[in-house]
Parts: structure tokens; sequence; C-alpha cells
């Protein structure tokens, strides 16, 4: 998957893809991360990417302009192609989640447009982006966090990237379940034990228990996910 992201801060994207699963990845070909420069699209000798809000009010609002013609540049160079989804991270979106990360998965290109400032303009989210998204309730300084939060998420579940594809199916959300409490060496610390039926080597008997610890977990942590019923 090819991830285009439209950012005036293209060095932001340096460091946290640097290293980790998703370095590995961009160095097999599975993933190829391009940050473009807004600014690079401006036409005038500033490189405005902002201007005042029409009507009034407090702060900046990124420019039409440059954004679309970053992405008209995108599809004339044929970057990207038909099967690809243009998204601007904005907190009016729809909020992100694990199900939205795999029907992400299904594109070939993912155009993430990060707003700065007071946001963008409306004519961008209107008539060029396919639908906006969040990560969560709260306002950033921009959307190349939120970015990076859905690269790396939609990445990890492209076939190649995890080396265990089990490990992904049994991942917290995979199916609407917080996962299950995990244990390690050493068997007894600090007088803390694992749980004996980890030790029982009865694979029946653990898959059981796993499935109620994550039934109970989620109940306890998280009722939103399963409606606040009382399993």
């Amino acid at each position: 998957m090819n991830f285009h992201v439209l950012t005036i801060f293209p060095q932001m994207f340096d460091s946290p893809f640097s290293s980790g699963l998703i370095s590995k990845a961009v160095a097999k070909g599975l993933v190829k991360i391009i940050c473009h420069d807004i600014r690079e699209y401006t036409t005038d000798p500033h490189k405005t990417v902002d201007d005042y809000p029409f009507g009034g009010g407090a702060g900046m609002l990124m420019k039409p302009e440059p954004i679309f013609s970053a992405v008209e540049d995108l599809h004339s160079t044929n970057m990207i192609g038909k099967n690809s989804r243009i998204i601007v991270m904005s907190p009016q979106g729809r909020m992100f989640d694990n199900n939205i990360a795999k029907e992400l998965t299904k594109y070939d290109e993912l155009v993430l447009i990060c707003g700065r400032y007071e946001g963008i303009d409306e004519r961008v989210i209107q008539n060029l982006a396919d639908e906006e998204l969040s990560i969560g309730n709260y306002i950033l300084n921009g959307g190349e966090l939120a970015s990076m939060v859905i690269i790396d998420s939609v990445s990890r579940l492209i076939r190649g990237v995890i080396g265990s594809e089990e490990s992904i199916l049994q991942d917290s959300f995979s199916d609407d379940l917080l996962k299950y409490p995990q244990y390690t060496r050493p068997r007894s610390f600090r007088g803390f034990d694992v749980p004996e039926v980890l030790l029982s080597g009865n694979h029946k008997i653990i898959e059981q228990w796993r499935k109620s610890k994550s039934i109970e977990r989620t109940n306890q942590k998280r009722p939103d996910l399963i409606g606040g019923e009382d399993l």
C-alpha cells in the first residue's frame, strides 16, 4: 500500500517510521510512505498556505488551492489511481477504529491530508476528500500525528508486515473484545504467580479461559464495545 501524506511539515515523518516493523515493511516494499509538502504547490513567492477566514474569527485557515493542486498532481502523475481514498484528518470525522483500519486495507493508495491552524477550507472537505477521520475527542496541533496513527494501524494489517498473522487475529478489538491477560517467565515473580490454567498444557481449557477473560475484561474496562451488556 502507498500512503501519500499532504503536510506542511514533511520532516515530522522521518523519525516515527525509521525503525520498527513499519521501516521493515518499507524496506520489503510492502508499504511506501510518501510525504508531499503542500507549500510546494503554492504559486506566490512566500509559499502561502493559509489566510484569514471569511466572516471573521480567530486564527487562520488552510487555503484550498495548494491542496487541490497537490491531489491533482498525484492523479496526473499516476501516483494514485481509481482504487485510492482521500482522507482529511479532522476532529469532526468518523471515529477511527480497528474496523475502519480493515476497511482501508482494500485500497491501493491512501491520501492523508493534514490540516493546521484553525482547519481547512470547507471546499476541500466537500469537493476533494472522500471522508474525514478522527482519532479521538481531543484537538491536536495538526493532522500529522493522526495520520501517523492511521498509517501504523493500517500497515500492520497488510499481509507480510506482521510476522505472525495469528497475532493479528488475537489482537484487542479483532472481535470487538479486549485481549485476555498474558504472562511470560518467570513463573513466579515477587509472590505473584502465573495462573495455573496456562501451565496445564490443555489447549482447549486455555482457549476457554482466554475467551472468558476477554469477555470479563471488556465488560469491566470497555463495556461500550459490547453495547453495555452484562456478559
